[in-house]
């Protein structure tokens, strides 16, 4: 039987492969696959708005069902930075990123949150990831799950470890595993992640849809 397509508004593939594996039902396809120039504004105030613009954007190209998610870490001794502009984050003097647009090197994200987190000399290290993640059928009828993953920063960027995952996964530790989530296995991320959480609930409302 021919598999269900769904688009996913990202040009991660990354995202790709971890939504795949937990939706290997779903053939999921993102935008540079079919060639498409996928890259919307995404202005919202939380991470819930920016997946919706990012949804919506890529429904108007695609006219199919579609997921998007947007999600970040949140350190709780910086307030909850960086949160929703965790991709654009570029060190303390450019919590939001820098003025001309440019992102810098995940390395370099990494040595920046640990430095600038120590730097406030704070004992708690606390954090979690956040995922917003929006089904969308048509521009007026959508699903949403939110959900989260916590963990600890570690002390410094020397302990950082692991080559799984991505993004800031080498410095996230979490106690349960004595291990950062770069070093579990994709299963065990999958199992607690914030994006697996809200995926297997998205997938839950697919069961129950006919599309």
């Amino acid at each position: 039987m021919e598999k269900k397509r769904l688009y996913l508004a990202s040009g991660n593939k990354h995202k790709q492969q971890e939504m795949q594996q937990i939706l290997p039902d779903y053939e999921i396809r993102i935008p540079s696959d079919d060639g498409i120039d996928f890259d919307p504004v995404e202005d919202g105030k939380t991470f819930y708005e920016n997946s919706l613009i990012k949804a919506r954007a890529l429904f108007e190209l695609v006219h199919e069902p579609v997921i998007a998610d947007d999600s970040g870490i949140c350190v709780e001794a910086l307030k909850g930075e960086p949160g929703i502009f965790t991709s654009r984050y570029a060190g303390p003097d450019y919590p939001h990123g820098r003025p001309d647009g440019k992102k810098i090197s995940q390395d370099e994200q990494n040595k920046y949150l640990i430095g600038q987190l120590n730097a406030t000399g704070a004992k708690n290290r606390n954090c979690h990831y956040t995922c917003a993640m929006v089904l969308l059928l048509n521009q007026d009828r959508f699903f949403v799950a939110q959900e989260t993953f916590e963990g600890e920063l570690i002390g410094s960027i020397e302990e950082q470890a692991g080559s799984g995952g991505f993004g800031y996964d080498p410095i996230v530790w979490l106690p349960q595993y004595k291990k950062t989530v770069a070093e579990i296995s994709a299963d065990e991320k999958n199992k607690i992640s914030h994006r697996g959480k809200a995926v297997r609930a998205i997938a839950k409302i697919l069961e129950s849809l006919e599309f």
